[in-house]
Protein backbone atom coordinates (compact mmCIF):
# COMPACT_ATOMS: atom_id res chain seq x y z
CA UNK A 1 0.00 0.00 0.00
CA UNK A 2 2.79 2.64 0.79
CA UNK A 3 4.39 1.87 -2.29
CA UNK A 4 1.27 3.01 -4.21
CA UNK A 5 0.51 6.45 -1.84
CA UNK A 6 2.65 9.57 -1.92
CA UNK A 7 4.09 9.74 1.85
CA UNK A 8 2.12 11.81 4.05
CA UNK A 9 -0.83 11.31 1.99
CA UNK A 10 -4.13 10.27 4.10
CA UNK A 11 -5.41 6.71 3.14
CA UNK A 12 -7.61 4.19 4.25
CA UNK A 13 -6.92 0.92 5.60
CA UNK A 14 -10.46 -1.24 6.28
CA UNK A 15 -10.63 -4.67 8.68
CA UNK A 16 -13.65 -6.48 9.24
CA UNK A 17 -14.90 -4.71 11.92
CA UNK A 18 -12.70 -1.10 11.68
CA UNK A 19 -11.71 1.36 9.47
CA UNK A 20 -9.19 3.28 9.53
CA UNK A 21 -7.69 6.80 8.46
CA UNK A 22 -4.14 6.59 8.39
CA UNK A 23 -0.86 8.80 7.03
CA UNK A 24 1.39 6.52 7.41
CA UNK A 25 1.90 2.47 8.07
CA UNK A 26 1.50 1.61 11.48
CA UNK A 27 0.09 4.52 13.22
CA UNK A 28 -4.46 5.50 13.12
CA UNK A 29 -5.47 9.21 13.30
CA UNK A 30 -9.24 7.70 13.41
CA UNK A 31 -10.82 4.53 13.60
CA UNK A 32 -14.40 4.04 12.49
CA UNK A 33 -16.49 0.25 13.69
CA UNK A 34 -18.29 -0.55 10.78
CA UNK A 35 -21.25 -1.92 12.05
CA UNK A 36 -21.76 1.94 14.60
CA UNK A 37 -20.11 4.28 12.37
CA UNK A 38 -21.26 6.74 14.85
CA UNK A 39 -20.04 5.28 17.84
CA UNK A 40 -16.88 6.89 19.76
CA UNK A 41 -14.53 4.11 19.84
CA UNK A 42 -11.11 6.09 20.60
CA UNK A 43 -10.86 6.76 24.87
CA UNK A 44 -9.42 10.19 23.89
CA UNK A 45 -12.75 11.39 21.72
CA UNK A 46 -14.93 10.72 24.52
CA UNK A 47 -13.00 12.20 26.91
CA UNK A 48 -12.46 15.23 24.41
CA UNK A 49 -16.08 15.43 24.51
CA UNK A 50 -16.76 15.13 28.18
CA UNK A 51 -16.36 18.96 27.61
CA UNK A 52 -20.24 19.03 27.70
CA UNK A 53 -20.16 18.21 31.44
CA UNK A 54 -18.85 22.20 31.20
CA UNK A 55 -20.59 23.65 28.12
CA UNK A 56 -23.88 21.55 28.12
CA UNK A 57 -26.11 23.61 25.76
CA UNK A 58 -23.65 24.53 22.73
CA UNK A 59 -24.71 26.79 20.36
CA UNK A 60 -22.39 26.89 18.20
CA UNK A 61 -19.21 24.13 18.18
CA UNK A 62 -16.13 25.10 16.03
CA UNK A 63 -13.64 21.76 15.16
CA UNK A 64 -10.30 22.30 14.43
CA UNK A 65 -9.41 19.09 12.33
CA UNK A 66 -11.74 16.58 10.39
CA UNK A 67 -9.82 13.30 10.30
CA UNK A 68 -12.12 10.06 10.02
CA UNK A 69 -14.93 12.62 11.64
CA UNK A 70 -15.65 10.35 14.76
CA UNK A 71 -16.57 13.47 16.63
CA UNK A 72 -18.20 15.49 14.23
CA UNK A 73 -20.60 12.63 13.57
CA UNK A 74 -21.41 12.35 17.50
CA UNK A 75 -22.28 16.00 17.52
CA UNK A 76 -24.16 16.44 14.64
CA UNK A 77 -26.50 12.83 15.17
CA UNK A 78 -26.62 13.84 19.26
CA UNK A 79 -26.78 17.60 19.47
CA UNK A 80 -29.03 18.44 16.91
CA UNK A 81 -29.78 22.07 17.60
CA UNK A 82 -26.19 23.03 17.57
CA UNK A 83 -24.39 24.15 14.86
CA UNK A 84 -20.98 22.44 13.98
CA UNK A 85 -18.23 24.40 11.79
CA UNK A 86 -15.16 22.44 10.73
CA UNK A 87 -11.75 23.67 9.80
CA UNK A 88 -9.67 21.08 7.60
CA UNK A 89 -6.70 21.92 5.79
CA UNK A 90 -5.95 18.88 3.93
CA UNK A 91 -8.14 17.89 1.18
CA UNK A 92 -7.00 14.81 0.65
CA UNK A 93 -8.57 13.99 4.68
CA UNK A 94 -12.06 15.62 3.06
CA UNK A 95 -11.90 13.53 0.01
CA UNK A 96 -12.68 10.18 2.20
CA UNK A 97 -15.48 11.77 4.21
CA UNK A 98 -17.47 9.33 2.73
CA UNK A 99 -15.78 6.51 3.36
CA UNK A 100 -16.32 7.93 7.33
CA UNK A 101 -19.99 8.26 7.07
CA UNK A 102 -19.40 11.93 7.72
CA UNK A 103 -22.89 13.68 6.65
CA UNK A 104 -23.30 16.09 3.72
CA UNK A 105 -23.20 20.05 4.60
CA UNK A 106 -26.45 21.21 5.60
CA UNK A 107 -27.95 24.38 7.67
CA UNK A 108 -26.08 23.15 10.64
CA UNK A 109 -22.97 21.33 10.15
CA UNK A 110 -20.22 22.64 6.96
CA UNK A 111 -16.42 21.59 6.88
CA UNK A 112 -14.77 24.01 5.59
CA UNK A 113 -11.00 23.75 3.79
CA UNK A 114 -9.07 25.99 5.29
CA UNK A 115 -6.43 27.20 7.60
CA UNK A 116 -8.10 27.05 11.47
CA UNK A 117 -5.19 29.07 12.61
CA UNK A 118 -6.16 31.71 10.03
CA UNK A 119 -9.81 30.74 10.43
CA UNK A 120 -9.70 31.19 14.06
CA UNK A 121 -8.60 35.02 13.66
CA UNK A 122 -12.04 36.01 12.32
CA UNK A 123 -14.16 33.99 14.48
CA UNK A 124 -14.02 36.26 18.07
CA UNK A 125 -17.02 35.45 20.24
CA UNK A 126 -17.79 32.61 18.01
CA UNK A 127 -18.52 29.01 19.57
CA UNK A 128 -19.39 27.75 22.73
CA UNK A 129 -17.18 24.77 22.52
CA UNK A 130 -14.16 24.07 20.81
CA UNK A 131 -12.53 21.08 19.54
CA UNK A 132 -8.93 20.97 18.45
CA UNK A 133 -7.54 17.69 16.82
CA UNK A 134 -5.61 18.87 14.02
CA UNK A 135 -2.42 16.39 13.10
CA UNK A 136 -0.53 15.91 9.85
CA UNK A 137 1.75 13.14 9.11
CA UNK A 138 4.27 14.73 11.16
CA UNK A 139 2.51 15.59 14.49
CA UNK A 140 0.64 18.77 15.40
CA UNK A 141 1.48 21.18 12.76
CA UNK A 142 3.59 24.54 13.38
CA UNK A 143 0.94 26.97 12.83
CA UNK A 144 -1.18 24.94 15.92
CA UNK A 145 1.14 25.16 18.26
CA UNK A 146 1.89 28.94 18.76
CA UNK A 147 0.93 31.09 21.52
CA UNK A 148 -1.20 33.12 18.83
CA UNK A 149 -3.06 30.39 18.25
CA UNK A 150 -3.96 29.15 21.83
CA UNK A 151 -4.71 33.12 22.64
CA UNK A 152 -7.69 33.14 19.51
CA UNK A 153 -8.84 29.91 20.74
CA UNK A 154 -9.17 31.70 23.84
CA UNK A 155 -10.88 34.84 21.70
CA UNK A 156 -13.18 32.24 19.68
CA UNK A 157 -15.09 31.83 22.92
CA UNK A 158 -17.86 33.14 23.98
CA UNK A 159 -18.53 33.24 28.02
CA UNK A 160 -18.82 29.94 29.41
CA UNK A 161 -17.21 28.48 26.50
CA UNK A 162 -14.57 25.51 26.33
CA UNK A 163 -11.76 24.21 24.42
CA UNK A 164 -10.86 20.80 24.51
CA UNK A 165 -7.51 19.80 22.42
CA UNK A 166 -5.81 16.52 21.91
CA UNK A 167 -2.16 15.96 22.53
CA UNK A 168 -0.79 12.83 21.15
CA UNK A 169 3.26 11.90 21.88
CA UNK A 170 4.06 15.53 21.66
CA UNK A 171 5.75 18.17 23.13
CA UNK A 172 2.39 18.32 25.81
CA UNK A 173 4.84 20.45 28.66
CA UNK A 174 5.27 23.02 25.61
CA UNK A 175 1.39 23.26 24.62
CA UNK A 176 0.07 23.05 28.00
CA UNK A 177 2.14 25.82 28.85
CA UNK A 178 1.04 28.34 26.72
CA UNK A 179 -3.01 26.93 26.97
CA UNK A 180 -2.21 28.51 30.58
CA UNK A 181 -1.03 31.35 29.62
CA UNK A 182 -4.01 32.27 27.47
CA UNK A 183 -6.61 30.82 29.66
CA UNK A 184 -4.75 30.97 33.53
CA UNK A 185 -3.87 28.31 35.15
CA UNK A 186 -7.10 28.23 37.39
CA UNK A 187 -9.13 27.54 34.02
CA UNK A 188 -6.99 24.61 32.50
CA UNK A 189 -6.90 20.87 33.26
CA UNK A 190 -5.38 18.17 31.15
CA UNK A 191 -6.52 14.58 31.35
CA UNK A 192 -3.80 11.49 30.28
CA UNK A 193 -5.19 8.65 28.68
CA UNK A 194 -3.74 5.37 30.13
CA UNK A 195 -4.44 3.21 27.41
CA UNK A 196 -3.10 5.85 25.14
CA UNK A 197 -0.49 7.87 24.36
CA UNK A 198 -2.94 11.13 24.60
CA UNK A 199 -3.55 13.75 26.91
CA UNK A 200 -6.69 15.89 26.60
CA UNK A 201 -6.37 19.57 27.87
CA UNK A 202 -8.95 21.86 29.01
CA UNK A 203 -9.13 25.54 29.08
CA UNK A 204 -12.70 27.61 29.86
CA UNK A 205 -13.90 30.66 29.96
CA UNK A 206 -15.87 31.97 33.30
CA UNK A 207 -18.44 31.60 34.08
CA UNK A 208 -19.26 28.09 33.21
CA UNK A 209 -22.97 26.55 33.24
CA UNK A 210 -24.20 26.19 36.86
CA UNK A 211 -24.16 22.40 38.06
CA UNK A 212 -27.33 20.36 36.68
CA UNK A 213 -27.85 22.85 33.49
CA UNK A 214 -30.29 21.00 31.23
CA UNK A 215 -28.08 18.99 28.39
CA UNK A 216 -28.87 19.40 24.44
CA UNK A 217 -27.40 15.78 24.38
CA UNK A 218 -29.78 13.52 23.38
CA UNK A 219 -30.41 10.30 25.38
CA UNK A 220 -28.46 8.03 23.62
CA UNK A 221 -25.46 10.48 23.65
CA UNK A 222 -25.92 11.01 27.19
CA UNK A 223 -25.33 7.14 27.63
CA UNK A 224 -22.66 6.76 25.64
CA UNK A 225 -20.65 9.64 27.61
CA UNK A 226 -22.05 8.37 30.68
CA UNK A 227 -18.82 7.58 32.22
CA UNK A 228 -16.98 10.64 31.07
CA UNK A 229 -19.23 13.32 31.89
CA UNK A 230 -18.95 13.10 35.88
CA UNK A 231 -15.32 12.90 35.54
CA UNK A 232 -14.50 15.91 33.59
CA UNK A 233 -17.35 18.09 35.84
CA UNK A 234 -15.34 16.87 38.31
CA UNK A 235 -12.27 18.74 37.33
CA UNK A 236 -13.83 22.31 37.87
CA UNK A 237 -15.31 21.18 41.15
CA UNK A 238 -11.93 20.08 43.05
CA UNK A 239 -10.08 23.27 41.63
CA UNK A 240 -7.45 20.71 40.32
CA UNK A 241 -4.79 21.74 37.12
CA UNK A 242 -5.02 17.83 36.34
CA UNK A 243 -6.10 14.28 36.56
CA UNK A 244 -5.65 11.13 35.80
CA UNK A 245 -8.03 8.47 35.04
Amino acid sequence: MSGRIPPGAPFVLKGWRSAELRFAEGTAQSRMSRWFPDRLVVDYTRTMLGALALVPAPRRIGMVGLGGGSQAKFLHRHLPGAEIEVFEINPGVIALRREFRIPDDDARFRVVEADAAAQLRERVDAYDLLLVDGYDASGIPAALSTQRFYADCRASLRDGGVVAINLYDTAHAEHLHRLRLAFGAAQTAVVDEPRQSNRVAFGWVVPLALPGTATMLSKAGRRELADVLPRIAALVGRGHASVRR
